[in-house]
C-alpha cells in the first residue's frame, strides 16, 4: 500500500515539483495539495494521509500553528516540516508542536523520500546536525540537569536518547544490540511511564522536560 502524502505549501512552483516527483516514486502518493494550512483538518480528515510535508511561512495559519493542530485532532498523522529556515527557536517549536521530522527545502528530493520511509517506520527525520540545534537552544533556555520523575530505566533512558537522536526501530535495536521486539516493548513503556501515546509526543516531552541532554 503506497504511503500517502499531503502537501501543504505555498510556493506552488516547488509544489508541484515536489508532487510530480513524489508521484512518479514508486509505493508514494500524493492524496492532497494545499497553499495554506486554513482548511488542513478538513483536509486530512476527508484523506487520511499518513505524513504531511509542512512548510513553517504560510498565510495565514504557520506551518507550526498547523502542525499542533492537526496532531490535537490526529495524533496518528505524521508531519515532516520542510522549510527554508533553519534557526533554532523554529526548530525547537515546530518539534514540540508535534513534527516527526524537520528537513531544510534545499534537501535533495531523494532524501525526503528516504525521510518519510524513516517516520513511516517509527523513527524521527533530523540531522545530527538539526537535533543538536534542538537541545543546544533548550539548554540555553533551560539549564538544568537532566530529570528522571518518570523513574525512567537505564535501557528506557538510552532508548528515549535514541528515539531523540530520530533512530528508527532496527537503528535503536542494532545500537543497544537487542530485537526489534524488545525495542517496542522498552517503548511501549516509556509511553505508559511519560503518559503519551507516539513517538513525536515522547520526542518533544524528552526536549520540553530535559528528560535527555
Amino acid at each position: 500500500m503506497d504511503t500517502k502524502i499531503a502537501l501543504c505549501e505555498d510556493n506552488d512552483s516547488f509544489r508541484e515539483s515536489l508532487k510530480q516527483f513524489i508521484e512518479d516514486s514508486p509505493g508514494f502518493s500524493v492524496v492532497a495539495s494545499l497553499s495554506s494550512a486554513q482548511d488542513i483538518i478538513d483536509v486530512v480528515n476527508e484523506n487520511l494521509p499518513d505524513i504531511i510535508l509542512m512548510d513553517i511561512d504560510l498565510p495565514g495559519l504557520t506551518g507550526i500553528q498547523a502542525t499542533a493542530l492537526v496532531k490535537s485532532h490526529f495524533p496518528l498523522v505524521q508531519v515532516l516540516i520542510l522549510t527554508v529556515y533553519e534557526d533554532d527557536e523554529k526548530i525547537f517549536n515546530a518539534i514540540l508542536a508535534g513534527a516527526s521530522g524537520y528537513l531544510l527545502k534545499k534537501t535533495a528530493p531523494s532524501r525526503i523520500l528516504e525521510s518519510i520511509s524513516e517516520i513511516r517506520e517509527g523513527g524521527a527525520s533530523m540531522s545530527s546536525s538539526i537535533v543538536k540545534k534542538v537541545l543546544n537552544f533548550f539548554n540555553q533556555q533551560h539549564p538544568a540537569e537532566p530529570s528522571n520523575e518518570y523513574t525512567l530505566s537505564d535501557r528506557e533512558l538510552d532508548i528515549l536518547k535514541c528515539l531523540v537522536n530520530g533512530d528508527s526501530y532496527k537503528m535503536i535495536a542494532d545500537n543497544c544490540d537487542i530485537s526489534i521486539g524488545t525495542v517496542r516493548s522498552h517503548i511501549n513503556s516509556i509511553y505508559k511511564k511519560l503518559h503519551i501515546n507516539s513517538k513525536s509526543e515522547a520526542v518533544a516531552k524528552a526536549i520540553r522536560e530535559r528528560l535527555v541532554n
